[in-house]
C-alpha cells in the first residue's frame, strides 16, 4: 500500500472499511451485558473495553485534520510502529473511555463512528488521498483508512475469540472477508519493507494473528500462513520481526 494512493484505491479502501464497520456493529450489537463483563482474550481486558477501544479507534479518525502542504506523511508501517511504545497508555485511556461509556456503550461508539465517517467525508474532498494529520503524525488519508481498518479486524478477532461466538450457529461472524484480505495484505507489506523478502498470503487470518502478537510465533505456523512468491525462495524467520504491532 506504500506510496500515493490513487483516488479509486481510496475508494475501495472506503467501501471495505464501511463494509466491515457495519458488520462488526452488527455482531456487536447483539453482545448481552454479561457476555460483555467477560475477559477478552487480551490479557487485563474485559471485552466492554475492547468495545469502548474500537470507539477509541474511529475517534481518531474523526480528529484527523488536513495537513499543511508539503507535509511528508508517514509510511503505514512508520504510523503503527509506534503502537508498542504507547501500550500502557492506550490500555489506560480504553479503560477510562469504558467507564465513562458503560452506561450506554454503543450508543457512544456509534456517535464516535458517525463523527468519523463525516470528517472522512470531508477529507476526501481536499485531493485524491491527502495528507492527514493525525494524532501520532503526518499519514496518507488512505493509509490512515486503513490503519483504522487494522483494529476492527484485528478487534473484531479478538471478541470473536474472547466471546466464543464464531463458527457454525453464530452467523457470520464479526469479520469481512474482503477486510482480512486487506489488513492481511497490508501487514505483510510492512514486513516485507523492512526485510525485502517476496511473499505472498496464504492464510489471512492466520497471519494477521501472527503479525499482531495473538498466537505465538511458531515457523510451521507461519509456513502455513505466507509463503515465496517464487518457488525457489523459502519462508524467512521472522521471529525478531513479530508482532509488528
Amino acid at each position: 500500500m506504500g506510496g500515493q494512493q490513487s483516488a479509486a484505491d481510496l475508494t475501495v479502501i472506503e467501501n471495505v472499511f464501511r463494509t466491515q464497520w457495519l458488520r462488526l456493529r452488527d455482531w456487536v450489537g447483539d453482545l448481552d451485558e454479561a457476555a460483555r463483563q467477560r475477559p477478552s482474550v487480551l490479557e487485563g481486558w474485559t471485552v466492554a473495553e475492547v468495545v469502548a477501544h474500537l470507539g477509541r479507534a474511529m475517534d481518531a479518525l474523526a480528529a484527523a485534520q488536513p495537513a499543511e502542504p508539503g507535509t511528508v506523511p508517514l509510511s503505514l508501517g512508520e504510523y503503527v510502529g509506534q503502537y508498542p511504545d504507547r501500550a500502557t497508555q492506550i490500555a489506560d485511556v480504553t479503560r477510562t473511555l469504558a467507564a465513562e461509556i458503560e452506561t450506554d456503550p454503543l450508543a457512544a461508539v456509534d456517535r464516535t463512528t458517525e463523527a468519523a465517517f463525516a470528517q472522512l467525508t470531508q477529507l476526501r474532498n481536499l485531493a485524491p488521498d491527502p495528507v492527514v494529520q493525525a494524532r501520532r503524525g503526518p499519514i496518507l488519508l488512505s493509509e490512515m483508512v486503513i490503519s483504522r481498518l487494522v483494529e476492527l479486524v484485528v478487534h473484531g478477532d479478538d471478541l470473536a475469540r474472547s466471546t466464543g461466538r464464531t463458527g457454525p450457529g453464530f452467523g457470520s461472524g464479526p469479520l469481512d472477508e474482503a477486510a482480512v484480505r486487506l489488513v492481511a495484505e497490508a501487514l505483510l507489506e510492512i514486513a516485507v519493507d523492512r526485510g525485502g523478502w517476496s511473499l505472498e498470503v496464504v492464510d489471512p487470518l492466520t497471519w494477521i494473528r501472527l503479525a499482531c502478537g495473538r498466537v505465538p510465533y511458531d515457523v510451521d505456523v507461519l509456513a502455513g500462513a505466507v509463503q515465496p512468491v517464487h518457488t525457489s525462495d523459502s519462508v524467512p524467520d521472522l521471529g525478531r520481526m513479530l508482532p509488528l504491532l
